[in-house]
């Protein structure tokens, strides 16, 4: 496999990759593709929330306290009824099934990934 979309140093140092825990997690039936919608707190970023198509794999239950990855300077985006203000980040298989990126310790809320 061969990756097309090179970026430089400078355009990477721009995205905003930071952990967090998810505090809360719901159903979200209106939108198009199964979902949830999650509730992340990025410590000193606070709190933001978006929606994940991460039903193939997780419950409702298991999401709440999962510490995850997520992208936190993209723009809000509106995603059915429902306004995304983070990307939470995961590995998407060929079935479209996503694995949660996670790290592999607890750390503080709000870290940077670099």
């Amino acid at each position: 496999m061969t990756i097309n979309n090179q970026i430089t140093w400078p355009e990477f140092e721009k995205v905003e990759i930071r952990t967090g825990t998810i505090v809360a997690a719901e159903a979200f039936p209106e939108a198009r593709k199964p979902a949830y919608k999650l509730t992340i707190d990025f410590g000193d970023l606070g709190i933001k929330r978006t929606s994940a198509q991460l039903t193939n794999l997780y419950s409702v239950d298991e999401l709440v306290g999962k510490q995850v990855v997520a992208v936190v300077n993209f723009p809000p985006k509106q995603i059915a009824t429902f306004m995304s203000e983070c990307l939470i980040l995961g590995a998407v298989a060929d079935d479209g099934s996503v694995t949660l990126l996670q790290t592999e310790r607890p750390t503080q809320n709000g870290l940077r990934i670099a």
